[in-house]
């Protein structure tokens, strides 16, 4: 039977980030995912924003040209409030490639990576799966996604407030429109969310969200209704993709490290309980994650694990979980044009565009790296 030091459940970006910094700091670790191709399967838009992509050193030729203009409608989808940065805000990233590429920068740092390979649960260190030979892991990371099931066998906490999401992926035809956001809040089709247009030149992202109890005729119809006449969709110039999934708005789950393994990515609760997005907030965790698992394993002192701390950064998400949850509480068009009027105002307008154009979208985490009792924990 294989050991390994560590095991990383799921290939997505969080997974494979903490892979390939676990590899670099020379330990044995194993990827596992079920999807036989990490090509299929997306469940994000790829929208990478502007703090992400001055703080990590993504693959530019995967992104798309930047988009600087938002505009938010009301439901009646007259007049909206169009806001405007000088610097590019968002960039939509081809995700198949940029999870090929983190394949590829894993394995090339060391790590293992096993696909069609399903995790079935762990105890005590072993790991059973569909597909492979069980193996014994000193630890592992759960990124298996929002509803964790490396979380549960591990006793760590799990997601339980969710929004659900969905959209239309389609090519353009290049120089048809000035890449732009627009947003639509329409409780009618994305109760407590939005629905999304973005065209960053390349490809349209039709979208909604929201709370699943709340659509009831099904998050498709609703997706389908809002893309007949989405405010600036294009016209396919290509095939046609759907992709959806649960997006957990919780806020960064309390309980994520114990001595047998942490969680990473959607699995941690990482995702802005806000704006619903998550690249960042899994790219600055897995920083974290990987330096407090290899200190631990180095050592075996179980008070490292206490720096992957969920309730410290719980506590820079207050204003955000409060206005998750007047969002939360906007359930008809009514409520929702009013909404949008105070946005149209100077305060307003300043709201909106602290939160879409702002950097505190997610609390930063890299200076918890500084301190050399995580990467140094002998000195």
């Amino acid at each position: 039977m294989q050991t390994v030091d560590v095991l990383v459940v799921g290939a997505g970006l969080a997974g494979l980030r903490t892979a390939r910094l676990l590899a670099l700091r020379e330990l044995n670790v194993m990827v596992v995912d079920r999807r036989r191709s990490l090509s299929t399967g997306t469940r994000t838009t790829g929208i990478f924003v502007r703090r992400t992509l001055d703080d990590f050193d993504l693959p530019d030729h995967l992104l798309g040209p930047g988009v600087r203009d938002v505009l938010l409608y009301p439901p009646s989808r007259r007049a909206p409030i169009r806001l405007t940065s000088d610097r590019d805000e968002y960039r939509v990233a081809d995700m198949a490639a940029v999870y090929e590429h983190a394949h590829r920068e894993a394995e090339s740092a060391g790590a293992r990576v096993l696909l069609g390979v399903r995790y079935v649960d762990a105890s005590m260190g072993f790991v059973r799966f569909a597909g492979a030979e069980p193996v014994t892991a000193r630890f592992i990371v759960g990124a298996d996604g929002a509803r964790s099931r490396v979380a549960r066998d591990l006793g760590l906490d799990v997601n339980r407030r969710f929004l659900v999401g969905a959209e239309i992926v389609h090519p353009v035809a290049s120089g048809t429109a000035t890449p732009a956001f627009h947003c639509v809040l329409d409780p009618r089709v994305a109760p407590g969310y939005l629905g999304w247009v973005i065209d960053d030149g390349r490809h349209a992202h039709v979208g909604v969200a929201g709370y699943p109890d709340a659509m009831r005729t099904g998050i498709r119809h609703l997706l389908d209704a809002f893309a007949a006449d989405a405010p600036g969709r294009a016209v396919p110039a290509g095939p046609v993709e759907r992709r959806g999934g649960p997006i957990p708005v919780g806020g960064v789950l309390r309980r994520l490290a114990c001595p047998a393994g942490l969680l990473v990515g959607d699995a941690a609760g990482a995702v802005s309980p806000l704006t619903a997005g998550g690249l960042d907030p899994c790219l600055r965790m897995s920083e974290l994650a990987a330096a407090v698992a290899a200190g631990y394993l180095r050592t075996g002192d179980q008070r490292i694990l206490s720096r992957y701390d969920g309730d410290a950064l719980r506590t820079r998400f207050r204003g955000r979980l409060l206005l998750r949850r007047v969002f939360a509480g906007i359930r008809s068009p009514a409520a929702a044009e009013a909404a949008v009027t105070v946005l149209r105002g100077r305060a307003g307008r300043a709201l909106a565009a602290r939160i879409l154009f702002g950097d505190g979208s997610f609390p930063d985490v890299n200076s918890r790296l500084a301190d050399p009792a995580i990467d140094h924990p002998c000195q």
